[in-house]
């Protein structure tokens, strides 16, 4: 059985590891070929298990460009052969909408579309001509996968989606492999020392993860505490910047990507989102199930995610000072962190462990091809 999956990007960010995750669940029965908008974005590869059939065609036509009958045909024709094709987020719009156009006339597989998020560009709001355009690209699609309750509200609302082709799939993660504590040296290019204390946070390195913005909320703190950015990216030379410009550049570590974040978060004391966009983030619930207490701005999902006595650390999406403060009130006080951390851990161990979402996506994915299971 063949898949295909075209991606906005194919670095290691949420959407993409959880696809990986899924590839590596599905199993032998399952062949995947995975495309990038962005050509040279194929990070979240190093996640995919080597037994895993896995191929990067190089000659698909590329996902970027005007939607022109001509470049939509060469599209939907590149889809022929495939029993599934998984698109997902804005960047593979444009393939969509060549499936709608095209669907009947090359016989395409059935299209799961998922969308995990925004941009830059919208992350201060929604663009009506993409509104309009989802409207028409999905309309012929066998479902619109969103991963929080936000996501859910916009796709029935300014996407103007019907609730039948909407599915609502929270992340989910393995939260048993999250109990045990890293060795202090399990991080490639840093190794934790004695009496440190790390904030830390998982997150591709761009624009809208705003990852000065923790620089600058974490510059307060103590001198034993460490600021730990798991991840990589465009950003990496501004982050550097806004660390040297705040006067903690030695304390501000930026070792690269985790192919297996249970490796590492045990290792944090406190975790830490500044997010400017977000949904459903898997390195929240990655964080409480590693037993953290989390201080995030209130974007997309994170204040119903986490377990009660830890919402008030989730502060108004705008309010840098408000972050400062919450990360400041967790970091002064270890009886609080570990008491906000077990309730996290247990509600990622009742709500969000990823056997379920496996199940949910097996049966969606099987569903859309007429079969009763994956084989």
């Amino acid at each position: 059985m063949r898949f295909l999956h075209l991606h906005s990007s194919f670095d290691a960010g949420g959407k993409e590891l959880r696809s990986a995750r899924l590839m590596n669940a599905f199993g032998t029965g399952v062949s995947h070929a995975v495309v990038s908008a962005k050509p040279d974005a194929y990070g979240a590869a190093a996640a995919i298990d080597p037994g895993t059939d896995t191929t990067y065609p190089e000659d698909f036509p590329s996902l970027q460009g005007r939607p022109t009958p001509g470049r939509l045909r060469t599209l939907a024709q590149a889809m022929r052969g495939y029993d599934l094709v998984l698109t997902y987020n804005w960047g593979a719009m444009d393939a969509v909408m060549a499936h709608t156009v095209f669907r009947d006339a090359f016989s395409l597989p059935p299209l799961i579309h998922h969308e995990d998020g925004f941009n830059e560009d919208e992350a201060g709001g929604l663009k009506r001509s993409r509104s309009w355009f989802r409207l028409i690209a999905l309309a012929r699609s066998s479902g619109l996968v969103v991963p929080s309750k936000r996501l859910e509200e916009i796709a029935l609302g300014p996407w103007m989606q019907p609730r039948g082709r909407v599915i609502l799939i929270p992340n989910g993660i393995a939260v048993a492999g999250y109990a045990d504590r890293p060795a202090p040296d399990a991080l490639p290019r840093i190794v934790k020392h004695k009496g440190e204390l790390w904030l830390g946070t998982l997150a591709g390195l761009r624009a809208v993860k705003d990852l000065p913005r923790l620089v600058r909320a974490f510059a307060g703190l103590p001198p034993q505490w460490q600021l730990v950015i798991l991840g990589e990216g465009p950003e990496r030379g501004a982050i550097r910047e806004e660390a040297t410009r705040c006067g903690v550049a030695d304390r501000v570590h930026l070792p690269g990507f985790v192919a297996k974040p249970a490796d590492a978060v045990g290792l944090f004391d406190l975790f830490a989102l500044s997010s400017r966009s977000e949904q459903f983030p898997i390195s929240v619930v990655e964080a409480m199930a590693a037993g953290l207490a989390v201080a995030s701005p209130d974007v997309g999902d994170v204040a119903d995610m986490v377990a009660e006595p830890n919402r008030r650390f989730i502060t108004p999406a705008d309010d840098e000072a408000a972050l400062g403060e919450a990360l400041a009130t967790l970091a002064a006080d270890a009886d609080l962190r570990t008491a906000i951390g077990a309730a996290n851990r247990q509600v990622a161990l009742d709500r969000y462990d990823e056997a379920r979402m496996i199940a949910t996506y097996r049966q969606l994915y099987a569903s859309a091809m007429g079969l009763a299971d994956l084989p």
